[in-house]
């Protein structure tokens, strides 16, 4: 079956980067769209970011020209370059093809 696993996720201040990192297996990787979600404390999940099997991307306009989404399809692998992050980028981040997420990684940024 498909499983998906986060790892990168931490705390950091206001201004700051991190690199998510998301590991694939059960599927075909290189021919599906992934995606970014988030789910801030006491809020609905968010979709962030996406990108498609040939490459395109595409973001949510709250974190457009801050996040960067990449993938490696030779390693089933899929990324999410984070800057100058603020208070209000502080969730759960997941990692998901189509309604199948993984656990998530937990991204606190403190102000």
């Amino acid at each position: 079956q498909v499983q998906l696993v986060e790892s990168g996720g931490g705390s950091v201040q206001a201004g700051g980067s991190l690199n998510l990192s998301c590991a694939a297996s059960g599927l075909d990787f290189s021919n599906y769209y992934m995606s970014w979600v988030r789910q801030a404390p006491g809020k609905s999940l968010e979709w962030v970011s996406g990108i498609y099997s040939d490459g395109n991307t595409r973001y949510a306009a709250s974190v457009r020209g801050r996040f960067t989404v990449s993938r490696d399809n030779a390693k089933n692998m899929m990324y999410l370059q984070m800057n100058n992050l603020k208070s209000e980028d502080t969730a759960i981040y997941y990692c998901a093809k189509d309604i199948i997420r993984g656990q998530g990684t937990q991204v606190t940024v403190s102000s």
